[in-house]
């Protein structure tokens, strides 16, 4: 068992039990699912909170200087994803533990001190579980993740775990100094896989947050092994295990690097990051 998932054995009174069996009828979740959600609210664990580093603006506009370390990320939660300082590759955080991934999707376990210029992580449990029986497509997912979505006015997010018969990707290659976001995905890496078993983490931002935010849907994928992944473009499969988890509370964290401070970030960000984020040949 990884070392950021701990197995809990104790007793507990039949009242209790006969609760969490009910609970588990009604909702469809495990009772370990149940009973996390349960110590969560109790213990005050703020697992609806979304916390950011940086924000879109400044990413566009190339500030790619490390501002955070992963150990300061894992104090805020333990799934999200980001890039690491120079834009050197994708980021996923999955059960605590934070993976980098580069050209070819080639992906491995970062040190905590790994430094990060942008990242959005949270406590991920979730509200609600349901299956997407057949996506033939990315498009087609996020049309089925759509219909259960609460609103488009709040953060959520996605863990999609699963076995995929196709899967389009991508992995940023490091930034040269100066370079702009648009620019710097001129060189990225572009790849696929057949047959990969694995989770896909992503976010909802809402429109509104366009200047804080990836608006719209942003995943990044990594397999069982830990070993590839990228950030997704399309995809096709078959029963998926979809979790939702929607954010009600967003903390920024605002960097204090000189690069920052000497941005410009009064442009509006959107078409950049559309051309970055949903364009497979210039992402």
């Amino acid at each position: 068992m990884s070392v950021n998932r701990h197995q809990l054995q104790c007793r507990i009174s039949r009242t209790l039990w006969t609760a969490l069996e009910a609970e588990q009828s009604r909702t469809g979740d495990s009772i370990a699912h149940i009973v996390e959600r349960a110590l969560a609210n109790e213990l005050d664990l703020k697992h609806h909170s979304l916390f950011q580093v940086s924000t879109s603006s400044a990413l566009v506009e190339g500030v790619f200087d490390g501002c955070t370390c992963v150990h300061d990320l894992k104090r805020h939660g333990d799934f999200g994803l980001g890039t690491f300082e120079g834009l050197d590759g994708e980021m996923v955080m999955l059960d605590g533990v934070c993976y980098q991934i580069r050209a070819g999707g080639v992906a491995h376990e970062v040190v905590d001190s790994t430094f990060v210029p942008f990242a959005t992580i949270t406590r991920f449990v979730a509200d609600q579980n349901f299956r997407v029986e057949e996506a033939r497509s990315f498009e087609e997912l996020l049309s089925q993740i759509d219909r259960q979505r609460p609103s488009n006015n709040l953060f959520a997010a996605f863990r999609v775990e699963g076995s995929f018969q196709n899967i389009s990707l991508r992995a940023a290659c490091k930034a040269e100094p100066g370079e702009k976001l648009v620019d710097a995905i001129e060189h990225q890496s572009q790849f696929g896989a057949e047959q990969e078993t694995g989770t896909l983490v992503g976010f909802w931002a809402p429109s509104y947050a366009t200047s804080i935010g990836v608006p719209g849907y942003h995943f990044h994928f990594i397999n069982a092994a830990g070993s590839f992944g990228g950030h997704v473009f399309d995809l096709s499969a078959k029963d998926l295990k979809v979790g939702m988890h929607v954010e009600t509370d967003i903390h920024l964290a605002i960097p204090e690097t000189q690069q920052f401070m000497a941005a410009d970030l009064e442009a509006d960000p959107r078409a950049a990051l559309e051309r970055a984020e949903k364009d497979s040949h210039r992402d």
